[in-house]
């Protein structure tokens, strides 16, 4: 934003203009760099930017103070890392997971996003039983989640922790509320009541520009389809198949990024469930990072053999994690 331009003078051109892409215009700025500076003038003179079109109108609906199943997080400079589908099990510390740690310590980020189905909920899956298969209990799950969750808060340290719902991580509320109405609100029945130091939503928005949710569109092509679909930057689990897709039009790049699964491809939660059947999967996680307000080139990290991711051209040894 230029520094000629006063919060006073920002705030007469929005009135004048009330379109971010107008503001941005006029002034040879970012658009993304107008959408920050909005957000930091409505938040500090409790006032509202409003604008004329559509777009303007859902970021009304769904504002923070109006709808707090969005979580919003302003990133200057800094990184951020996001993961998914760790479907947690008893005793497994995955590869994936372990270089998780490693890259959180190394690389200091501001925020860490769970991106849904942390919780697996194999005994409370709506698929019956494969045979005489053995499967954790809930609270035995619910345990390795809280031991696994508990070393990424450690390593953390105070990074902002944010944990969007996947559909297995809904297994644990939904069974509830078929089977047990009556306990609604009682401490304990939601997932997010044994997990406090993540914020439970549906998505967070980074600078209002790059959308982390669980899941959007499916399909081999579903990271191209919810960039072009969303018009923003969007990051989503659910399909294991870790890839970065770039998008371009006349708003410039965007991208379609997948986080693949933090567990092992053929861990003991999917072993059965795939009848040893190939899988179009990878395990890894993403990481996210900013300059001045703007996204760099999504980068992934990679588990390569057991004990081995690699990032950044380099591979990494990650047993000792």
């Amino acid at each position: 934003m230029k520094a000629t331009c006063t919060d006073a003078e920002f705030v007469e051109l929005w009135s004048t203009h009330q379109s971010a892409q107008k503001v941005a215009d006029a002034l040879g700025v970012n658009i993304a760099n107008v959408y920050r500076r909005r957000r930091r003038l409505e938040s500090k003179e409790r006032i509202r930017l409003d604008a004329r079109d559509s777009r303007a109108r859902h970021y009304k609906h769904l504002s923070p103070t109006e709808h707090n199943h969005r979580k919003h997080f302003e990133l200057e400079n800094g990184t951020v890392l996001i993961f998914s589908d760790a479907h947690f099990w008893p005793g497994v510390r995955s590869t994936a997971f372990r270089g998780l740690l490693r890259l959180i310590r190394e690389l200091k980020p501001k925020a860490v996003i769970n991106n849904g189905d942390a919780f697996d909920g194999a005994s409370i899956s709506r698929f019956p039983r494969i045979g005489w298969d053995s499967k954790p209990s809930v609270i035995e799950e619910l345990r390795a989640c809280r031991d696994r969750l508990e070393e990424i808060e450690n390593a953390a340290g105070k990074a902002k922790l944010f944990w969007p719902l996947g559909n297995h991580d809904a297994r644990f509320e939904t069974r509830l509320a078929q089977n047990a109405p009556e306990f609604e609100g009682i401490k304990g029945f939601h997932l997010k009541d044994h997990f406090p130091s993540w914020a439970p939503c549906w998505s967070v928005w980074i600078n209002q520009d790059v959308v982390v949710k669980h899941r959007y569109k499916g399909g081999i092509h579903a990271t191209h389809n919810n960039t072009v679909n969303s018009g923003r930057t969007i990051v989503t689990g659910h399909l294991h198949s870790l890839k970065v897709t770039p998008f371009d039009d006349y708003n410039g790049t965007r991208w379609g990024v997948d986080t693949g699964t933090l567990a092992e491809t053929a861990g003991p939660q999917f072993v059965d469930y795939l009848e040893d059947n190939p899988t179009n999967w990878r395990a890894g996680f993403i990481a996210l990072t900013f300059k001045d307000g703007n996204l760099l080139w999504p980068e992934v990290c990679r588990v390569v053999a057991h004990n081995v991711v690699d990032f950044r051209g380099q591979t990494f040894d990650v047993a000792d994690e």
